[in-house]
């Protein structure tokens, strides 16, 4: 599993030039019908809008985009442009135009809709999905507390605990920190407790 940038959740900003406004929202989106979900969503809200245009990039290289009927390759494609810059990946970002009566030209119009994407993804904020290795550590209830203690050194997050003759713990962390977290707890508990490794998940970290 490779790590790769996504937005860090949904956000929206707004921009005018020459009495249009740009309304550029970005969506965490991860199939192309949840694209097409939410898509539909802002064209209903925004019935009344000049235009609706949009773009999207997929972790799996699955890529697409619309003008919504302004000239071609004028806004669509700026959109899918400033996301592909940024390389990021499971991105929907959906621009709403409300026409302000002055026409902007091929070059205006290309600016403003890679200018409203581009504000939209700051404001979402970027985040990293990144390999966490996951293990089930069962431990004995005497040494509960001296295991989660170890957690926090590590970055490593409990998911869940079933509390039966022992506690069957399930953790992930950062997968360059597993080797060492491993013989650390081990060491720890003077062997009693030994993580067994259940596989690999991403996990987004926000940038910054």
């Amino acid at each position: 599993m490779k790590p790769y940038k996504v937005p860090a959740g949904p956000s929206e900003a707004e921009l005018v030039e020459k009495k249009s406004r740009f309304i550029g929202r970005i969506f965490p989106v991860e199939t192309p019908e949840q694209a097409q979900e939410i898509l539909q969503k802002v064209k209903k809200q925004h019935w009344d809008a000049s235009h609706n245009v949009y773009a999207y990039v997929l972790e799996n290289g699955v890529m697409r985009m619309s003008d919504d009927g302004e000239p071609q390759g004028t806004a669509g494609m700026p959109t899918l442009e400033v996301l592909k810059k940024e390389e990021v990946k499971n991105v929907l970002c959906v621009t709403t135009r409300y026409f302000g009566g002055t026409l902007l030209g091929a070059g205006g119009l290309t600016r403003a809709y890679g200018k409203a994407c581009k504000q939209a993804l700051d404001a979402a904020g970027i985040a990293v999905m990144q390999p966490f290795d996951c293990y089930s550590i069962d431990c004995p209830y005497g040494l509960l507390e001296t295991v989660r203690r170890q957690y926090e050194g590590f970055g490593a997050e409990e998911e869940e605990a079933e509390y039966g003759p022992s506690v069957l713990l399930s953790i992930c962390l950062p997968a360059e920190r597993s080797a060492d977290f491993c013989a650390h707890l081990t060491d720890k508990t003077n062997g009693a407790v030994r993580p067994e490794y259940r596989g690999q998940k991403l996990f987004a970290k926000k940038l910054g």
